[in-house]
C-alpha cells in the first residue's frame, strides 16, 4: 500500500468522496454531517492522502490543523471493495505520525453515533482515542461521538 498526499483532481478520489458523503447523509440528518466536501478538503489548514495499491484508490483520509497543537482527522474511508483488509489502520496510523511529526500534541475526531459507525469507533479506540465532549466549534449532538487522544 501506498500513501500520498493527493490532490484531490482524480476521478477515483471523486468517486470515493461522493460515495463518503452519501452514507454519512444516509446514517445522520442532514445537520449531523460533518464531513467536508472537495472545497473544504481543499483548503490550506486541510492536508488529503489517499491510499493506493496497484493503480487502485483503497482508501482516504485527511488532518485538519486546529491550532498549532491541535488537529482533527477528517474525512476516513475505506473503499467498499477493500474494508477489513486494513487500509483505515495503515493510514490512521500514517496520519498519527504525521500530526506527531508536526508537534501537534492532540488530534481529536467526530464520528456518527449509529451502528455503522460501530468499526470507526473500535479502530479509534485501538489507536488509543477517548470519548470526549465536542471540540473546536462542534455542540452537544445525538448523532455525533468525540474522541480524543493526546499525543
Amino acid at each position: 500500500m501506498e500513501i500520498k498526499v493527493d490532490d484531490l483532481n482524480g476521478p477515483e478520489v471523486h468517486e470515493l468522496l461522493r460515495e463518503h458523503l452519501l452514507s454519512m447523509h444516509l446514517h445522520s440528518p442532514p445537520e449531523s454531517v460533518h464531513a467536508l466536501d472537495l472545497e473544504g478538503l481543499r483548503r490550506p489548514e486541510v492536508t488529503f492522502w489517499t491510499v493506493w495499491e496497484g493503480g487502485e484508490l483503497l482508501g482516504c483520509g485527511a488532518l485538519k490543523e486546529l491550532d498549532p497543537g491541535h488537529a482533527e482527522i477528517k474525512s476516513m474511508r475505506t473503499a467498499a471493495a477493500h474494508l477489513r483488509r486494513g487500509v483505515a489502520a495503515r493510514l490512521l496510523a500514517h496520519i498519527l505520525a504525521e500530526a506527531a511529526r508536526r508537534g501537534y500534541t492532540r488530534l481529536s475526531l467526530e464520528t456518527g453515533s449509529a451502528e455503522a459507525f460501530d468499526p470507526a469507533r473500535r479502530l479509534y479506540e485501538r489507536f488509543g482515542f477517548a470519548y470526549c465532549g465536542p471540540f473546536e466549534g462542534y455542540t452537544e449532538d445525538p448523532y455525533s461521538v468525540f474522541m480524543t487522544r493526546e499525543l
